[in-house]
């Protein structure tokens, strides 16, 4: 088992906390937050171990979990890579692409793992189809959240379109060739609502929308390639692939067949892939867990936390 510790105990951090100690990958040895109040309380209600700096935390771990403020990202870090200990930094990766690169690079010469936590990469629903997706040619995505204070410190690209900025990255194969984006801060000193378009240099489009100001939430994608059409429901867990094939000389009564202008005739088929229930959360640092063991590259790396992220901030300096 690793030894892991949690850098910032506040909402995402006592989940962290929690999946740690429940996890057989792990042993958790404990925490460390700046705010004493935030700590004493964890303490009191969980019984954790608090340690008295970031320093000791770090010197007592394998890995160390950042989940702190995006703020504090690198120097989190900076100082967990230094001292040798492997990183799971939650999402996004820093505030800025050159710290990312900066923490890509201090990683390669300490020779220590990094994983990025953007969760929807396991998500059930993301994971049962993500194979069946070969070279699609538009996606359009959703991500619609009702009003919570907390996380407005940070533009909705940031806070929510970076994940499915990260799923769209994980399964077109080309590189990035322009970005454009609207926005509008309505309650925030940040833009709220945003639309953003990314061509890719095959001719892929992807037109993400992020929104959180909605009246009812919502996190889907659809993936168009030649002959299928692929849907994924994040939030439900659910997914489904059509896909078109040529249609038999004799169809079935009940075959739903479409004819073209040029005659040729397709059949349509439905497919609901089995969506096996999981913790996102648990199986990503249960990932990281075995990427160390296996000495193999993490589900989600530096680099694609780092990409990710200067897409973000293409998006960001486009609104």
């Amino acid at each position: 088992m690793l030894k892991a510790g949690v850098l910032g105990a506040g909402h995402l951090g006592k989940i962290h906390l929690k999946l740690l100690q429940q996890s057989e990958a792990y042993e958790l040895v404990g925490f460390y937050d700046d705010s004493d109040a935030v700590a004493e309380a964890v303490v009191k209600e969980f019984g954790y171990t608090r340690f008295p700096s970031r320093a000791a935390l770090i010197e007592a771990c394998d890995i160390v979990d950042v989940v702190t403020p995006t703020t504090h990202h690198f120097d989190c870090a900076e100082e967990v890579i230094k001292a040798g200990k492997h990183l799971f930094i939650e999402k996004p990766i820093t505030q800025t692409v050159e710290q990312a690169v900066a923490i890509r690079e201090l990683a390669k010469k300490h020779g220590v793992r990094g994983q990025v936590g953007h969760v929807e990469r396991f998500n059930p629903a993301f994971s049962a189809v993500k194979d069946f997706i070969d070279n699609p040619m538009f996606i359009e995505a959703h991500r619609l959240a009702e009003f919570n204070p907390r996380g407005t410190d940070v533009p909705v690209v940031l806070d929510l379109m970076i994940h499915d900025i990260d799923a769209i990255l994980s399964v077109v194969k080309s590189k990035v060739k322009k970005v454009s984006a609207s926005g509008v801060s309505v309650i925030s000193d940040t833009p709220d609502i945003a639309n953003a378009r990314i061509e890719f240099e095959n001719g892929c489009v992807a037109n993400l929308t992020a929104s959180r100001i909605s009246m009812k939430k919502m996190r889907k994608a659809r993936f168009f390639q030649k002959d299928a059409y692929i849907s994924v429901d994040f939030l439900e867990k659910k997914c489904e692939i059509v896909r078109m094939k040529d249609a038999p000389e004799k169809a079935d009564d009940f075959a739903m067949i479409l004819q073209n202008a040029e005659g040729i005739k397709k059949q349509i088929y439905f497919d609901n892939p089995e969506v096996q229930d999981n913790n996102a959360i648990l199986d990503e640092l249960e990932a990281f867990a075995q990427s160390i063991q296996q000495d193999t590259t993490p589900v989600v790396s530096l680099a694609q936390g780092t990409e990710a992220l200067r897409i973000a901030m293409k998006i960001i300096a486009d609104l």
